[in-house]
């Protein structure tokens, strides 16, 4: 599959969730073979941290996550860390950029609204190009499962109907007889034709991009117990109750399943390349994605 990377580069500064912090980012070109590198500009010799399942981290953003299952994915490499890396990498994969330079003032990519939009707007607003080079594709060609109590994730081979170098990307919500949320699904299949050739009808960026994360209202209320998010209302971070969303509205009618595949798709890319196969993904949550990504990269160095 043919290497991709960003036409100029561009910057945005935003709010942290975690941390409640303001930070300034950049999104810069990269040679073929880079990869995807967050590097810390605001630590002495600006280290950098490859985004692959290797540099995965367990250190939680807040010490209120120590005891509990990761709530968003964080790298690390030496004493540098950032957080909150799902968003943007969901952002990358999802136009087909394979090399590129994040760099970071901070140990948390910002928030904005919760979805990946805000980077696939200034990404496609800079242009992606083609590099002259390729990067071999994780092809699966045989089963692989990872699970966690009724909670699993799949990956097997392609049918015969799908495109050969395409993968489809599957994710089941359900949380049970729970009236703020049904359950749902959704669904991308990701082509080597990158969202950035068709920008009006780019499935990526339309369908699932804008989808944004979301918590039921008593974890809001935990969180907030916690002296966590005091800088998010519900006008600003998707808070799910019985009626309905509080002080919002939903993007589509399966917004979180929606969300939960974007988070797949940011996850899976520490696997470190582009998946030709099906994946499909119950009740999963980060710890599972980080678990399917390691399956996955071991494919790779066979």
């Amino acid at each position: 599959m043919r290497r991709r990377t960003l036409e100029a580069p561009l910057a945005g500064q935003g709010t942290t969730l975690f941390t409640a912090r303001d930070v300034m980012y950049a999104i810069r070109p990269a040679d073929a073979g880079t990869g995807i590198r967050f590097r810390r500009v605001d630590l002495p010799d600006k280290p950098e941290i490859p985004a692959t399942i290797e540099h995965l981290s367990d250190d939680p953003l807040h010490p209120a996550f120590a005891s509990m299952p990761p709530r968003c994915t964080t790298l690390a490499a030496g004493p540098a860390r950032v957080g909150l890396v799902e968003h943007v990498l969901s952002a990358l994969a999802g136009l087909g950029i394979s090399d590129a330079i994040v760099e970071i003032a901070g140990d948390e990519m910002p928030i904005f609204d919760g979805s990946a939009s805000p980077f696939v707007i200034q990404l496609n607003a800079v242009g992606v190009r083609d590099l002259d080079a390729t990067i071999e594709p994780i092809v699966i060609d045989e089963p692989i499962r990872v699970e966690s109590g009724e909670a699993w994730i799949e990956a097997s081979p392609r049918e015969h109907d799908d495109p050969p170098d395409a993968c489809v990307y599957v994710y089941e919500l359900d949380y049970g007889p729970n009236p703020a949320i049904q359950a749902q699904h959704a669904a991308w299949t990701r082509t080597d034709e990158p969202d950035t050739q068709r920008p009006q009808d780019a499935a990526y960026a339309r369908s699932i991009a804008p989808a944004r994360t979301f918590c039921l209202e008593h974890e809001a209320r935990q969180m907030r117990a916690l002296g966590l998010f005091a800088h998010m209302d519900p006008s600003r971070m998707l808070v799910l109750a019985p009626l309905g969303p509080i002080d919002n509205e939903l993007r589509y009618e399966n917004e979180p399943a929606r969300h939960k595949l974007l988070d797949l798709i940011g996850d899976l890319a520490l696997a470190g390349a582009p998946i030709v196969g099906r994946v499909r993904a119950h009740k999963a949550g980060h710890a599972l994605n980080h678990a399917m990504a390691r399956r996955l990269a071991s494919l790779v160095s066979r």
